[in-house]
């Protein structure tokens, strides 16, 4: 007998649409019946290629006597934080003041009205060591519910709270070129000199620290802060988080990068696809690309969220057992599935990755598979009204609205497939999305709106840029290519609404960072007008040290000026010609590649 969940979008609710538990998806409804019955609401939040939501899933939500428990005494939710992100963020910002051990599956224990009066991750079906039992859990919440709901009630009220005073910020002055150098080397300084990275166990490849590492501003003023981020690649290039067909895991549990937690998420990958190229490292890069396009991409042209950590072999389901064969040996065992949900930012970052590479590495595949995930995602994730959604399944459109973040990552990839193709027309459209996305400001989730339950304040970086530095980024594109001071002054708005907390705690900023450093530093742009996107000319301009190189006909040079991006004006007359300009001025044209100055 299935439940409510069969019926959903979500492949991670789907796999609960067998449980004993009587599951209701993340919506109104759920809160109405909590309000009807007078219980509280059970939140189980996870992503479908979570190893340790699977365990629960297995040991809890499978269990006739455990579901019977929850059905008898709660309104139990499944949310899919990869669905929901400001659902995730919010119940985490909430559940962090009940434990320090926050991740997932996230179980949130939530009056009627939504709000948090206990927390915690993954509860064992019996006790282990200091762990209680879930059912232990289970019967202590509805015994407090019972017996002392005001006191749970009132420390609902004083976390919401503290979570919205938390929420507001006081904007400053955008950083100085010496206030981030000092803030990457504050980070440099925590690497692991032994090992490679940054922390101890379990350790992550923080690709939005890496990226501010290697930004032209730190990389010319403190070379060794620069080094610490292709000292981590490679560490991690060399380790077993880094998998033979070329793909990241998501972490190692070891400080020595050993014993992956062997999922493979497409976040992850597609920044340390960048991070590869912007150290250099042309082997970890197409590795990275290769398993992008053999893996994760799918049918029409999308890229999926994620590869399992589990697999099925000789009938048992098992963590990580895929991976540890050698890759000759893979070929006779089912591969570990694919969550084949298309979202629309993390789409966003795989089109830009794959476009810079691409352009960069002559690789004209990776381009026109970026340019196949942009038609996706611009054709399949819209609502009936044509507003972009967050996400989409086998071709259909989910319901879950797109964040700003979404927008913003879209609208950067957008940008950079404008660059590596020449076609104005993906700048157009990526400049209509990163409006929507400024105006849009901060989503909230239209039901935490409802129920009044504070959002998470989104400023920090976590597998991914946070959403305030997502469309600092974008905007600093949209500048650099011309689009109008007024994107200048967005990015410049971002980054001050954040910086005294970026400077402050700046491994959690380096999305946000990066864009100040990009704001501290005149921009190089590179303009190369050749009939030939694989002559000479074309080769040799795009391995200059630039914030933008764009290889354009004569006749998309002119698209691109009558499109609005000034970078391009003037520069139709004739072919075979490089402008080499800081900050939109530029100096006389060359035709001789090797005129051209490589370093800034």
């Amino acid at each position: 007998m299935t439940n409510r969940l069969a019926e959903t979008l979500s492949p991670y609710l789907r796999a609960h649409a067998e449980n004993p538990v009587e599951w209701w998806a993340w919506g109104p409804d759920a809160f109405a019946e909590a309000e009807r019955r007078g219980v509280p609401l059970l939140i189980s939040i996870g992503y479908s290629t979570c190893h340790w939501c699977h365990v629960m899933a297995r040991e809890s939500f499978s269990s006739d006597a455990i579901a019977q428990v929850i059905n008898a005494n709660f309104v139990a939710v499944k949310v899919d934080r990869e669905e929901h992100p400001e659902v995730d963020g919010a119940y985490m910002a909430a559940a962090s003041a009940f434990t320090q051990n926050l991740g997932w599956p996230l179980t949130v224990f939530a009056t009627p009205q939504g709000r948090t009066f206990y927390a915690g991750t993954y509860w064992p079906p019996e006790a282990q060591g200091q762990m209680p039992a879930f059912r232990d859990v289970l019967a202590a919440v509805q015994e407090a519910w019972m017996l002392r709901r005001e006191q749970a009630v009132e420390s609902a009220d004083a976390v919401a709270a503290a979570l919205a005073e938390a929420a507001v910020v006081s904007p400053s002055d955008v950083p100085s070129s010496s206030a981030v150098v000092a803030a990457a080397e504050a980070i440099a300084a925590r690497e692991d000199r032994m090992f490679g990275g940054f922390g101890g166990a379990p350790k992550f490849p923080v690709a939005t620290t890496l990226s501010l590492l290697q930004q032209p501003l730190v990389r010319r003023a403190s070379p060794d802060a620069a080094a610490a981020a292709d000292r981590a690649l490679a560490a991690m290039a060399a380790s077993d988080l880094h998998d033979e067909d070329g793909g990241f895991f998501r972490y190692a549990t070891q400080r020595d990068w050993t014993v992956p937690h062997y999922e493979r998420m497409l976040t992850d990958n597609a920044q340390l696809l960048e991070v590869a190229l912007r150290a250099g490292d042309e082997q970890t890069a197409r590795g990275v690309a290769a398993f992008l396009l053999s893996v994760l991409r799918r049918e029409g042209g999308g890229f999926g969220a994620a590869q399992d950590s589990e697999s099925v072999i000789d009938g048992e389901r098992c963590e990580g057992g895929y991976y540890l064969r050698p890759i000759v040996e893979r070929a006779a065992l089912q591969p570990p599935a694919v969550d084949g949900k298309v979202i629309t930012g993390w789409n966003g970052l795989a089109i830009a990755a794959l476009s810079r590479a691409g352009s960069a590495l002559g690789e004209s595949a990776w381009v026109d598979a970026a340019e196949d995930a942009a038609r996706f995602v611009l054709r399949v994730n819209r609502a009936a009204d044509g507003r972009i959604v967050r996400s989409s399944l086998d071709g259909e459109a989910a319901t879950a609205v797109a964040t700003s973040a979404d927008l913003a990552l879209l609208a950067d990839g957008l940008f950079a497939l404008a660059v590596a193709t020449g076609s104005a027309g993906w700048a157009v459209q990526a400049r209509e999305i990163l409006d929507d996305a400024l105006n849009l400001g901060a989503v909230t989730d239209p039901v935490l709106a409802a129920q009044g339950v504070p959002a998470a304040a989104d400023q920090t970086d976590g597998d991914l840029p946070s959403g305030v530095a997502a469309a600092a980024a974008a905007s600093l594109t949209a500048w650099r290519l011309g689009a109008g001071s007024q994107y200048r002054a967005a990015a410049e708005e971002q980054v001050r609404a954040h910086a005294a907390s970026a400077l402050q705690h700046p491994f959690g900023h380096g999305s946000l960072l990066a864009v100040a450093a990009g704001l501290a530093q005149t921009p190089r742009q590179v303009v190369a007008v050749t009939d030939s996107r694989d002559g000479a000319l074309a080769t040799a301009s795009r391995r200059l040290d630039a914030d933008v190189i764009a290889v354009v006909t004569p006749a998309q040079a002119g698209d691109f000026e009558d499109a609005g991006f000034d970078l391009f004006a003037g520069k139709s007359a004739a072919a075979d010609l490089v402008y080499d300009c800081r900050d939109f001025v530029c100096r006389l044209p060359v035709s001789d590649g090797g005129e051209l100055v490589r370093e800034r």
